[in-house]
Protein backbone atom coordinates (compact mmCIF):
# COMPACT_ATOMS: atom_id res chain seq x y z
CA UNK A 1 0.00 0.00 0.00
CA UNK A 2 0.87 3.19 -0.84
CA UNK A 3 0.05 7.01 1.17
CA UNK A 4 -0.31 9.52 -0.91
CA UNK A 5 -0.44 13.70 -0.32
CA UNK A 6 -2.38 15.43 -3.05
CA UNK A 7 -2.51 19.47 -2.80
CA UNK A 8 -4.39 20.90 -5.91
CA UNK A 9 -4.47 24.94 -5.30
CA UNK A 10 -6.35 27.04 -7.93
CA UNK A 11 -6.17 30.91 -8.08
CA UNK A 12 -8.89 33.30 -10.63
CA UNK A 13 -7.59 36.48 -10.30
CA UNK A 14 -10.19 39.51 -11.56
CA UNK A 15 -9.11 43.39 -12.81
CA UNK A 16 -12.62 43.87 -11.31
CA UNK A 17 -15.20 43.19 -8.89
CA UNK A 18 -17.29 40.20 -10.08
CA UNK A 19 -20.24 37.53 -8.80
CA UNK A 20 -19.81 33.57 -9.28
CA UNK A 21 -21.45 31.61 -10.52
CA UNK A 22 -21.98 27.98 -9.41
CA UNK A 23 -19.31 26.04 -9.61
CA UNK A 24 -18.34 22.08 -9.83
CA UNK A 25 -15.34 20.30 -8.22
CA UNK A 26 -14.32 17.21 -9.46
CA UNK A 27 -11.55 17.07 -7.09
CA UNK A 28 -12.00 14.08 -4.53
CA UNK A 29 -11.10 10.80 -6.26
CA UNK A 30 -12.81 8.12 -7.38
CA UNK A 31 -12.89 5.19 -4.43
CA UNK A 32 -12.95 1.62 -4.83
CA UNK A 33 -11.24 -1.58 -3.31
CA UNK A 34 -8.16 -0.36 -5.03
CA UNK A 35 -7.92 3.70 -3.48
CA UNK A 36 -9.20 5.02 0.06
CA UNK A 37 -9.47 8.70 0.77
CA UNK A 38 -8.05 8.78 4.11
CA UNK A 39 -8.92 12.51 4.26
CA UNK A 40 -10.31 15.28 2.82
CA UNK A 41 -9.74 19.10 3.99
CA UNK A 42 -11.46 22.08 0.95
CA UNK A 43 -10.27 25.48 1.90
CA UNK A 44 -12.54 27.88 -0.54
CA UNK A 45 -12.19 31.91 -0.80
CA UNK A 46 -14.92 33.68 -0.96
CA UNK A 47 -16.69 31.64 1.89
CA UNK A 48 -18.86 29.50 -0.26
CA UNK A 49 -21.98 26.39 0.39
CA UNK A 50 -21.08 23.23 -0.77
CA UNK A 51 -23.22 20.67 -1.55
CA UNK A 52 -21.77 16.97 -2.34
CA UNK A 53 -23.63 14.32 -4.90
CA UNK A 54 -22.02 11.26 -7.22
CA UNK A 55 -23.56 12.08 -10.58
CA UNK A 56 -24.37 9.24 -13.08
CA UNK A 57 -20.79 7.83 -13.64
CA UNK A 58 -20.39 7.72 -9.69
CA UNK A 59 -18.02 10.62 -9.17
CA UNK A 60 -17.86 12.73 -6.69
CA UNK A 61 -19.08 16.20 -7.16
CA UNK A 62 -19.10 19.32 -5.20
CA UNK A 63 -20.79 22.45 -6.35
CA UNK A 64 -20.03 25.36 -4.61
CA UNK A 65 -22.24 28.30 -4.19
CA UNK A 66 -21.24 31.85 -3.53
CA UNK A 67 -22.94 34.71 -2.25
CA UNK A 68 -19.94 37.26 -1.99
CA UNK A 69 -18.40 39.73 -4.91
CA UNK A 70 -14.87 39.23 -5.19
CA UNK A 71 -11.90 39.95 -6.93
CA UNK A 72 -10.50 36.53 -6.16
CA UNK A 73 -11.25 32.99 -6.11
CA UNK A 74 -9.44 30.56 -4.09
CA UNK A 75 -9.51 26.91 -3.99
CA UNK A 76 -7.19 24.74 -2.24
CA UNK A 77 -7.71 20.52 -1.79
CA UNK A 78 -5.40 18.23 0.74
CA UNK A 79 -6.04 15.09 0.14
CA UNK A 80 -4.11 11.81 1.13
CA UNK A 81 -4.91 8.67 0.02
CA UNK A 82 -4.37 5.06 -0.02
CA UNK A 83 -3.70 3.31 -3.24
CA UNK A 84 -3.18 -0.51 -3.26
CA UNK A 85 -2.98 -0.88 -6.89
CA UNK A 86 0.21 -2.09 -7.05
CA UNK A 87 -0.29 -5.29 -9.18
CA UNK A 88 -1.77 -3.91 -12.14
CA UNK A 89 -1.31 -6.42 -13.97
CA UNK A 90 -2.81 -9.24 -11.52
CA UNK A 91 -5.89 -9.96 -13.36
CA UNK A 92 -7.82 -12.59 -15.58
CA UNK A 93 -10.01 -11.74 -18.59
CA UNK A 94 -12.62 -13.95 -19.19
CA UNK A 95 -11.69 -16.88 -22.04
CA UNK A 96 -14.24 -15.97 -24.54
CA UNK A 97 -12.41 -12.00 -24.68
CA UNK A 98 -8.24 -13.28 -24.16
CA UNK A 99 -8.31 -12.99 -28.27
CA UNK A 100 -9.51 -10.18 -30.42
CA UNK A 101 -12.00 -9.84 -31.95
CA UNK A 102 -14.68 -10.81 -29.73
CA UNK A 103 -17.94 -9.72 -28.61
CA UNK A 104 -19.57 -8.30 -25.33
CA UNK A 105 -22.68 -10.29 -24.04
CA UNK A 106 -26.14 -9.37 -24.65
CA UNK A 107 -26.82 -7.55 -21.06
CA UNK A 108 -23.29 -6.20 -20.64
CA UNK A 109 -23.72 -4.39 -24.34
CA UNK A 110 -26.38 -2.65 -23.46
CA UNK A 111 -24.62 -0.80 -20.99
CA UNK A 112 -21.93 -0.45 -22.82
CA UNK A 113 -23.21 1.16 -26.09
CA UNK A 114 -22.63 4.72 -25.02
CA UNK A 115 -18.63 4.10 -24.37
CA UNK A 116 -18.64 2.41 -27.80
CA UNK A 117 -20.24 5.03 -30.03
CA UNK A 118 -17.92 5.28 -33.01
CA UNK A 119 -16.12 8.82 -34.18
CA UNK A 120 -18.10 10.55 -37.30
CA UNK A 121 -17.16 8.80 -40.22
CA UNK A 122 -14.00 10.81 -41.67
CA UNK A 123 -12.49 10.09 -38.51
CA UNK A 124 -13.48 6.36 -37.99
CA UNK A 125 -12.34 5.96 -41.64
CA UNK A 126 -8.39 7.67 -40.27
CA UNK A 127 -8.40 5.58 -37.56
CA UNK A 128 -8.90 2.65 -39.00
CA UNK A 129 -6.18 3.19 -42.06
CA UNK A 130 -4.04 4.48 -38.78
CA UNK A 131 -4.10 1.32 -36.89
CA UNK A 132 -2.16 -0.85 -40.08
CA UNK A 133 0.84 0.70 -38.23
CA UNK A 134 0.72 -1.54 -35.20
CA UNK A 135 -2.03 -4.16 -36.07
CA UNK A 136 -3.22 -5.46 -39.72
CA UNK A 137 -6.96 -6.97 -39.50
CA UNK A 138 -6.79 -10.63 -39.58
CA UNK A 139 -4.02 -11.09 -37.25
CA UNK A 140 -4.24 -13.20 -34.54
CA UNK A 141 -3.71 -11.40 -31.22
CA UNK A 142 -4.54 -11.05 -27.37
CA UNK A 143 -6.93 -7.72 -26.65
CA UNK A 144 -4.97 -7.21 -24.26
CA UNK A 145 -1.67 -7.12 -26.33
CA UNK A 146 -3.34 -5.25 -28.65
CA UNK A 147 -4.52 -2.04 -26.77
CA UNK A 148 -0.92 -2.47 -25.50
CA UNK A 149 0.31 -1.92 -28.65
CA UNK A 150 -1.82 0.72 -29.33
CA UNK A 151 -0.72 2.65 -26.22
CA UNK A 152 2.28 2.23 -26.67
CA UNK A 153 2.43 3.63 -30.91
CA UNK A 154 1.10 6.67 -28.99
CA UNK A 155 3.66 6.85 -26.75
CA UNK A 156 6.52 6.62 -29.39
CA UNK A 157 5.00 8.05 -32.48
CA UNK A 158 3.52 11.33 -31.55
CA UNK A 159 4.92 14.12 -29.81
CA UNK A 160 4.16 14.85 -26.37
CA UNK A 161 3.39 18.70 -24.96
CA UNK A 162 1.97 20.47 -22.18
CA UNK A 163 -1.33 22.68 -23.44
CA UNK A 164 -2.47 25.57 -20.75
CA UNK A 165 -5.08 26.07 -22.81
CA UNK A 166 -8.93 24.30 -22.13
CA UNK A 167 -10.84 22.44 -23.91
CA UNK A 168 -9.56 18.83 -25.56
CA UNK A 169 -8.23 17.99 -29.17
CA UNK A 170 -10.19 15.55 -31.55
CA UNK A 171 -8.31 12.38 -32.62
CA UNK A 172 -8.23 13.48 -35.97
CA UNK A 173 -6.16 17.15 -34.75
CA UNK A 174 -3.71 15.06 -32.65
CA UNK A 175 -3.23 12.76 -35.67
CA UNK A 176 -2.67 15.50 -38.21
CA UNK A 177 -0.73 17.51 -35.86
CA UNK A 178 1.43 14.58 -34.77
CA UNK A 179 1.21 16.26 -31.19
CA UNK A 180 -0.96 16.47 -27.98
CA UNK A 181 -1.32 16.82 -24.25
CA UNK A 182 -2.37 13.49 -21.73
CA UNK A 183 -6.07 14.61 -22.52
CA UNK A 184 -5.49 14.58 -26.24
CA UNK A 185 -3.57 11.04 -26.10
CA UNK A 186 -6.03 9.61 -24.03
CA UNK A 187 -8.88 10.49 -26.78
CA UNK A 188 -6.90 9.37 -28.98
CA UNK A 189 -6.83 6.08 -27.62
CA UNK A 190 -10.17 5.82 -27.01
CA UNK A 191 -11.70 6.96 -29.81
CA UNK A 192 -9.27 4.11 -31.57
CA UNK A 193 -10.45 1.67 -29.17
CA UNK A 194 -14.19 2.12 -29.83
CA UNK A 195 -13.14 1.70 -33.72
CA UNK A 196 -12.34 -1.62 -32.57
CA UNK A 197 -15.70 -2.33 -31.30
CA UNK A 198 -13.76 -1.93 -27.43
CA UNK A 199 -15.76 0.26 -24.54
CA UNK A 200 -13.26 2.78 -23.50
CA UNK A 201 -14.03 5.68 -21.36
CA UNK A 202 -11.88 8.90 -20.45
CA UNK A 203 -10.38 9.63 -17.10
CA UNK A 204 -8.91 12.47 -15.07
CA UNK A 205 -6.95 12.30 -11.88
CA UNK A 206 -3.38 13.16 -10.49
CA UNK A 207 -0.26 11.24 -11.76
CA UNK A 208 2.73 10.69 -8.90
CA UNK A 209 6.24 10.61 -10.87
CA UNK A 210 9.61 11.00 -9.29
CA UNK A 211 10.20 14.87 -7.78
CA UNK A 212 12.57 17.14 -9.67
CA UNK A 213 13.61 20.60 -9.49
CA UNK A 214 10.35 21.61 -11.88
CA UNK A 215 8.09 18.46 -11.16
CA UNK A 216 6.28 17.41 -7.82
CA UNK A 217 3.11 15.99 -9.88
CA UNK A 218 0.82 17.16 -12.27
CA UNK A 219 -2.82 16.39 -13.17
CA UNK A 220 -3.32 13.98 -15.47
CA UNK A 221 -5.55 11.68 -18.08
CA UNK A 222 -5.41 8.31 -19.37
CA UNK A 223 -8.15 5.90 -20.88
CA UNK A 224 -10.15 3.29 -19.76
CA UNK A 225 -11.21 -0.08 -21.66
CA UNK A 226 -13.90 -2.57 -20.08
CA UNK A 227 -12.16 -6.05 -20.64
CA UNK A 228 -14.53 -9.12 -19.41
CA UNK A 229 -13.71 -10.77 -16.37
CA UNK A 230 -11.19 -7.69 -15.59
CA UNK A 231 -13.43 -4.64 -15.70
CA UNK A 232 -12.14 -1.39 -16.64
CA UNK A 233 -8.73 -1.72 -16.46
CA UNK A 234 -6.58 2.08 -17.69
CA UNK A 235 -4.02 2.70 -20.38
CA UNK A 236 -1.99 5.71 -20.12
CA UNK A 237 -1.04 6.74 -24.30
CA UNK A 238 1.25 9.35 -22.64
CA UNK A 239 3.63 6.92 -21.45
CA UNK A 240 2.66 4.09 -23.24
CA UNK A 241 2.40 2.07 -19.60
CA UNK A 242 -0.36 0.16 -17.81
CA UNK A 243 -2.52 2.57 -15.40
CA UNK A 244 -0.61 1.40 -12.21
CA UNK A 245 -0.13 2.68 -8.24
CA UNK A 246 0.80 6.12 -9.47
CA UNK A 247 -2.00 7.13 -10.86
CA UNK A 248 -4.38 8.50 -8.88
CA UNK A 249 -8.36 8.61 -10.84
CA UNK A 250 -10.93 11.40 -9.67
CA UNK A 251 -13.66 11.17 -12.56
CA UNK A 252 -14.52 9.21 -15.51
CA UNK A 253 -16.92 9.79 -18.45
CA UNK A 254 -17.69 9.01 -22.10
CA UNK A 255 -17.08 12.91 -22.93
CA UNK A 256 -13.88 13.98 -21.77
CA UNK A 257 -15.15 17.78 -21.93
CA UNK A 258 -17.55 17.24 -18.90
CA UNK A 259 -15.04 16.48 -16.32
CA UNK A 260 -12.61 19.01 -15.86
CA UNK A 261 -11.69 19.65 -12.25
CA UNK A 262 -12.65 22.87 -11.58
CA UNK A 263 -16.03 24.27 -14.32
CA UNK A 264 -17.94 27.54 -13.18
CA UNK A 265 -18.85 30.89 -14.03
CA UNK A 266 -18.52 34.92 -12.99
CA UNK A 267 -20.66 37.55 -13.81
CA UNK A 268 -19.29 41.28 -14.29
CA UNK A 269 -17.05 43.48 -16.58
CA UNK A 270 -13.30 41.90 -15.75
CA UNK A 271 -10.21 39.99 -17.13
CA UNK A 272 -9.54 37.25 -15.28
CA UNK A 273 -6.20 35.46 -14.73
CA UNK A 274 -6.02 31.62 -13.72
CA UNK A 275 -2.32 30.06 -11.70
CA UNK A 276 -2.99 26.24 -11.06
CA UNK A 277 -0.48 24.25 -8.85
CA UNK A 278 -0.71 20.55 -8.25
CA UNK A 279 2.18 18.61 -6.00
CA UNK A 280 1.31 14.81 -5.46
CA UNK A 281 4.04 13.16 -3.01
CA UNK A 282 4.41 9.95 -1.00
CA UNK A 283 3.53 10.31 2.32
Amino acid sequence: MQRYKILHRTYYNFSNPVRLGPHYLHLRPREDYELHVESLNLKITPTAKLLWHRDAEGNSVAIASFDTPTTQLVIESEIIIQQYNETPLDFLVSDYAIDYPFAYPFNDRMLLLPYMAYPESETFNMLTNWLVNFWLSGEKIQTFTLLERLSSHINHSLSYCIREEQGVQSAKETLLKGTGSCRDFAVLFMETARCLGLASRFVSGYLHSAPSATNYGATHAWAEVYLPGAGWKGFDPTSGAIVGADHIAVAVARDPESVPPIAGSFFGVAESTLDVGVWVTQC
